[in-house]
């Protein structure tokens, strides 16, 4: 009889970690939305305006608006660089996005003024609607000479380079800090992470917060024949969470505030002796705790992250994870919603492009999947 009820309030509290409270009618919104075919690369992120109705899609060089049913208001194009994830700012309806220069050793946050994307093919560098900030602590991180030969062996992967093996930086997103659920609301950047098996030291997850209240005074236009380097001497929080070396990070990162988890979309990671899941979870109320982390080449401490519980657990290394589809982009709508993107190809007068749809899901909290397609 007690291990009955034992098993039951287990049951129960498993569940509960999952329940959210209870919310009004969803709003209606559509299942599907068409972000259009391009030329340049593959859909990297996505991001909503509710208020105004425009969904926001990057495709790596082109940042593209469009209504919620699909058609095309307006798009920034002109980057060189890498345009990854995306999140909207409900602080400012501003929409920020990771900006990627590897060969000129740059990073920013690029910073777009929506309401001025009224027109296609509005350019980056010259129609004021891009700004930018550079991240000094992501910079120090790609650029380490970890075996200190005198040389910094650049955008290479299999090098004993690049501290955490950071190979730049990835998912963004906007929420609490990590330990306060209700805690200030924070922009945490995720690296990107060199997939490499030969090394120990790449198998954390690190996020960086900042508080961008102040950020305007670093913001500088895009110019990429002169990258600036403008922005926030330190960070307000570094953090690590173990979940194994994946492909290049964390692809897309968002907060939930319906489970109260922050999310994690990850190419799967392909190194032995880890499960190599592609979806991994935090909880905002759990505190990072101070300890070493796991495989540096001298001894370091960091603020760990715990892996949400729930899930598939591997009993080898402890990490918890999912399966999920979500590194094409990530958008949580904080009623149990979400929009995940899906990547795709086309081809039009014999050009192959890149397509990319924000498709509707709903929470499950099923393992080991815990969305559902809305149809």
């Amino acid at each position: 009889m007690r291990k009955t009820m034992a098993l039951a309030v287990a049951a129960t509290a498993t569940l509960a970690l999952f329940t959210a409270p209870a919310a009004a009618r969803p709003v209606e919104l559509p299942a599907d939305v068409d972000g259009g075919a391009w030329s340049e690369g593959h859909v990297q992120g996505i991001a909503i305006d509710r208020r105004q109705g425009y969904m926001y899609f990057s495709f790596t060089n082109v940042l593209v608006k469009t209504d919620l049913q699909g058609n095309p208001v307006g798009s920034v194009t002109g980057f060189t660089g890498h345009l990854g994830d995306l999140d909207f700012n409900t602080k400012d309806g501003r929409v920020y996005g990771s900006l990627e220069y590897k060969e000129q050793e740059s990073f920013y946050i690029a910073i777009f003024d929506v309401d001025r994307i009224t027109s296609m093919g509005m350019d980056a560098q010259t129609s004021d609607v891009v700004s930018t900030v550079y991240l000094k602590e992501v910079v120090a991180d790609y650029t380490a000479d970890m075996n200190g030969d005198g040389k910094f062996d650049g955008n290479v992967g299999n090098t004993p380079d690049h501290r955490y093996g950071c190979s730049g930086i990835d998912g963004v997103a906007f929420g609490p800090e990590f330990g306060k659920e209700h805690g200030k609301q924070k922009l945490t950047v995720a690296y990107g992470v060199y997939s490499n098996t030969a090394r120990k030291d790449n198998d954390h997850q690190v996020l960086l917060q900042y508080d961008v209240q102040q950020w305007r005074k670093y913001e500088r236009p895009l110019t990429e024949t002169a990258p600036h380097k403008s922005g926030p001497e330190r960070v307000d929080g570094k953090f690590f969470a173990y979940t194994g070396n994946t492909t290049y990070g964390v692809q897309n990162l968002e907060y939930d505030e319906y489970t109260r988890n922050w999310m994690m979309a990850v190419y799967k990671g392909v190194k032995p002796g880890f499960p190599n899941y592609s979806f991994f979870m935090v909880r905002a109320a759990d505190r990072p705790v101070t300890g070493e982390l796991a495989g540096q080449p001298t001894p370091e401490q960091g603020e760990l992250l715990t892996l949400a519980p729930g899930g598939l657990q591997d009993a080898a290394t402890g990490v918890r994870g999912w399966q999920f589809t979500g590194e094409y982009g990530l958008i949580s709508l904080g009623d149990g919603r979400y929009y995940a993107a899906k990547a795709g190809k086309v081809t039009e007068n014999g050009v192959t492009k890149n397509t990319g749809r924000a498709q509707l899901y709903r929470w499950t909290g099923q393992t080991p999947t815990p969305f559902e397609q809305v149809s």
